[in-house]
């Protein structure tokens, strides 16, 4: 499963009421996939509801290193192909993250997300959490 930004979220705020779920599906997961992308707009979106820092980078540094999750590095070649996937497909809102992301879980063969986005649904993947 990929690990999306706001799955992460869920994983990180035990208040969040989606978070025994997130803990669920997380460890049922075969496997569990990320990239640079989410973990960047995961710390902003934490810095920007409140959570310490320190406690947002600590949980981003423990998935980097963690042998649980795999962290896809995002190169120009993967940006430039996630640019093009968004180009195609114009009538969308979908943001830059959100492509990278469906253009590695296609690569990867991966349909399930552990996240709240719709837009997962929308581009035909399957989202963990509602």
């Amino acid at each position: 499963m990929l690990l999306d930004t706001s799955g992460l979220m869920c994983l990180f705020d035990k208040r969040k009421t989606r978070h025994p779920h997130a803990i669920e599906h997380y460890n049922s997961a075969h496997r569990r996939l990320t990239h640079n992308y989410v973990l960047a707009e995961f710390v902003a979106l934490a810095i920007s509801r409140r959570a310490p820092r320190s406690e947002a980078l600590q949980f981003v540094e423990a998935l980097v290193t963690s042998s649980e999750v795999e962290v896809i590095w995002v190169d120009k070649d993967l940006h430039q192909r996630s640019v093009q996937f968004l180009k195609q497909r114009q009538d969308k809102s979908w943001s830059l993250c959100d492509a990278v992301s469906f253009v590695t879980m296609q690569e990867h063969l991966i349909i399930e997300a552990l996240t709240t986005d719709r837009d997962f649904e929308q581009a035909g993947l399957v989202k963990l959490l509602d």
